[in-house]
């Protein structure tokens, strides 16, 4: 039977099985008390995270910019209410919101706001100088509620407090609405369940029976919970955003169950040859766990490359990844040697009846034709291949990065219904006013604000400029800048720079004003120029490190540079469909993912870091097969042939099982998540299909034995890596006829290595 990742290394004395042999026997043999180990781990972790674990938000600061000055001189200056959250009361009223019974009643909703919730401003449109919160038309009007800064508990404590008087409020013939985004109704859930139930599915074909499919989920499932639990304590020292955990739950899913997959592979394959369980198990880990470590290494290692973007939310996510894939990857090293140890030689007990019709040698066959198929006329397929990923990158030369927005949420979401209303009665850009913040303390200041305030009303794209807010000193002031369009419009963005360059700059520097433009808008326009001018660098970095990892793994030039130009492809696919879903709104209905609007600013740099990782895992596992039989042979054809059919039946299941986990969480309404849901899945769906099945072979063929050359000076300075274990001797090696009865049972200790 021809077995995925046989190892290639020098040869090693049968007294002296390597590390990963010795792990797998002590996991093995000490099998209960690693599982209880587990348990203990699991419940312990969940434990602490909900009695003591911290709280996930949306916030983020982004030193240096002018956001955050603006956002720091309203905090110093006396407006703190100003730098906490806002939220926003709107009323609809067909027959007026002046009428006695709306005005009696909104006005006394907002005076119990006043009176019981702690550190609250409220300005009513009934209040004198109110009248510019009543729509033109007299039948939407809002009130802002300023909640000062505050503790993530106390915020808690505050939009309970808010939403519940709200509810409790009836307006006869009139609809209320709560805008704001600490009022975000949460989204339902079901992706996660939906995927790992697609998984199991999968698994029950991939192998043809209920317990090999049972260990990768078991093991999944481990790595999640004892992932959510480590993020959830370090949520106390960093803020982590909302969908921490869910993202959390989506990669410990994916390769939670992909690790697994090539781990019970190797033991099946093992225990087919004949040898005991014990043995089966030692030569898995020391094969495919080899290759299970490098690519949750790398995974972690790329993922970690966020901390160089220098911003905490990229750094808390980074943390969270790494944690969710870190314990995955210790599960799968560990806990599911154990579980194997209690399985034994029962693996495929409980098989399905498709599996008595199954060969495996008829699946590498079909492989190993397609193969030939593609490297028989291999120029036709490359440039095909090329062509479509090129044709999918298209979109990204348009890509915007920013955040979605009330707009983007589902109708169902009153902080949804308040957008539209507001949107209605006072203009798209009502829903995303700029913060002008102003220094402002010499005896011509006022002068001086009163004619930038004139300039501004004059400029493009400004609907609206309130009068200036004073402080009690009189040094400071405060107003909002409405522009003609939504938040997320790509005007709006114009808007913010032509402001701060031509509008703004010419005056502070004939004056002493010092102005900062901020506010939520601008400060989401200021991340996305951050995330932008840096993505370039980060992603050079991780694909220089991905060039060296794979230089050093399989000592060639070529192999690593086709690897990274194709991991650019399909991460550049990837983004392009992302581009043509969330920002042109193509298929956004039939996905249920809103209103069309920019790219996360910080989806790219995640979905960049993940799937470099990700991708490594199937380039490792198809090359190391490749070069070990080119090794061996000297036929390039040949080692390709046989490479991809030993292969590509593990790498497809696999690949399957991320593309539905990672689809699933495009039903879990959180835009966020839809966003990078797709975008995993489209990225592993291309890698594992068009890169990994047609240009991999199509490319090694025209390339022949050039794919394998590296310079001799190069190759002294190259460090020695074995990705699975060296080759060894024989084993000893009991026949299927006469295997022991106990199923856990297992010989005197033998050495293992690939048949």
């Amino acid at each position: 039977m021809n077995q995925p990742n046989s190892p290639v290394a020098p040869p090693t004395s049968p007294t002296t099985p390597s590390a990963f042999a010795r792990l797998a026997r002590v996991c093995f043999q000490r099998r209960r008390v690693v599982v209880a180990a587990w348990l203990a781990l699991l419940v312990g972790l969940i434990a602490i995270g909900s009695a003591a674990g911290g709280t996930f938000h949306d916030e983020f600061e982004l030193p240096g910019s002018e956001s955050q000055a603006a956002l720091d001189l309203l905090e110093a200056s006396g407006f703190p209410e100003r730098a906490g959250a806002q939220a926003i009361l709107v009323v609809d009223a067909p027959d007026g919101v002046s009428s006695p019974e709306v005005h009696d009643a909104f006005d006394g909703l907002l005076n119990q706001i006043r009176d019981d919730v702690d550190d609250v401003i409220v300005a009513s449109p009934y209040d004198t100088g109110g009248s510019y919160q009543i729509s033109p038309n007299g039948k939407i009007a809002y009130a802002e509620i300023s909640l000062s800064t505050r503790s993530a508990a106390d915020y808690t404590v505050a939009v309970d407090q808010i939403r519940d008087l709200t509810d409790a409020t009836t307006i006869a013939g009139a609809q209320l609405e709560i805008g704001g985004d600490r009022f975000v109704e949460p989204a339902e859930g079901g992706g996660e369940m939906i995927g790992l139930i697609a998984a199991i599915v999968i698994l029950l074909i991939a192998f043809g029976s209920v317990l090999a499919m049972g260990l990768p989920i078991v093991t999944a499932l481990f790595g999640i919970g004892t992932g959510v639990g480590v993020v959830t304590i370090l949520a106390n020292v960093f803020t982590m955003p909302s969908f921490t955990l869910q993202l959390v739950g989506m990669l410990a899913i994916g390769v939670g169950i992909d690790y697994a997959l090539f781990i019970v592979t190797r033991y099946r394959e093992a225990l087919a040859a004949g040898l005991t369980p014990l043995a089966s198990v030692e030569q898995a880990i020391d094969t495919a766990g080899r290759a299970v470590l490098l690519a949750g290494t790398t995974v972690v290692i790329s993922v970690m490359g966020l901390f160089l973007i220098g911003l905490d939310v990229n750094r808390a996510l980074a943390l969270a990844a790494a944690s969710g894939v870190l314990m995955t990857m210790l599960a799968s090293l560990t806990l599911l040697p154990a579980m194997l140890g209690f399985v034994g030689g029962n693996i495929d007990r409980l098989g399905l009846p498709h599996r008595r019709n199954r060969s495996d040698n008829h699946d590498n066959a079909m492989w190993a034709r397609w193969s030939r198929f593609i490297q028989r006329r291999p120029l036709l397929p490359a440039i095909a291949g090329f062509v479509l990923l090129l044709t999918l990158t298209v979109p990204v030369a348009s890509m915007r990065l920013g955040f979605g927005d009330a707009g983007n949420r589902p109708t169902t979401d009153t902080t949804r219904r308040a957008y539209d209303l507001l949107a209605d009665g006072f203009g798209p850009g009502f829903n995303g006013p700029l913060i002008l913040a102003v220094d402002a303390s010499t005896p011509t200041a006022k002068a001086d604000l009163d004619q930038l305030v004139e300039a501004m009303q004059q400029t493009d794209g400004v609907a609206a400029v309130t009068p200036p807010m004073w402080n009690e000193a009189g040094d400071a002031a405060v107003l909002q800048v409405v522009p003609t369009t939504a938040p997320q419009d790509e005007g709006t963005s114009e808007l913010v720079h032509r402001l701060r360059d031509d509008v703004i700059a010419p005056h502070t520097a004939t004056s002493e004003l010092v102005v900062h433009v901020g506010g939520a808008q601008a400060a989401v326009i200021d991340y996305a120029d951050f995330v932008g001018d840096r993505l370039p660098m980060f992603m050079a970095v991780v694909l220089s490190l991905s060039f060296l990892l794979l230089l050093v793994v399989f000592r060639s030039i070529l192999v690593p540079l086709k690897a990274v130009i194709m991991n650019l492809l399909s991460i550049g696919a990837a983004y392009g469909v992302l581009v043509a879903v969330f920002q042109w709104g193509w298929g956004a209905d039939l996905l249920g993912v809103g209103e069309p609007g920019p790219v996360e600013a910080w989806a790219p740099m995640m979905l960049f870091a993940i799937v470099f990782g990700l991708s490594m895992d199937y380039e490792v596992f198809l090359l190391s097969r490749i070069k070990e039989e080119y090794d061996r042979t000297g036929d390039n054809a040949d080692s390709v042939a046989h490479g991809l059919a030993s292969t590509a039946r593990v790498i497809t299941a696999a690949a399957a099982i991320m593309v539905v986990v990672f689809a699933g969480f495009v039903l879990s309404g959180d835009r966020a998540l839809q966003l990078f849901g797709l975008g995993l899945a489209t990225a592993v769906f291309v890698d594992a299909t068009i890169v990994r099945m047609i240009l991999v072979p199509a490319t090694m063929e025209l390339l022949g034995d050039r794919n394998w050359w590296l310079p001799n000076w190069v190759d002294r300075l190259l460090p020695t890596v074995h990705v699975e274990g060296g080759v060894r001797p024989p084993e000893v090696r009991t026949p299927p006829e006469a295997a022991p009865a106990d199923p856990t049972a297992s010989a005197e200790p033998v050495t293992v290595g690939s048949p």
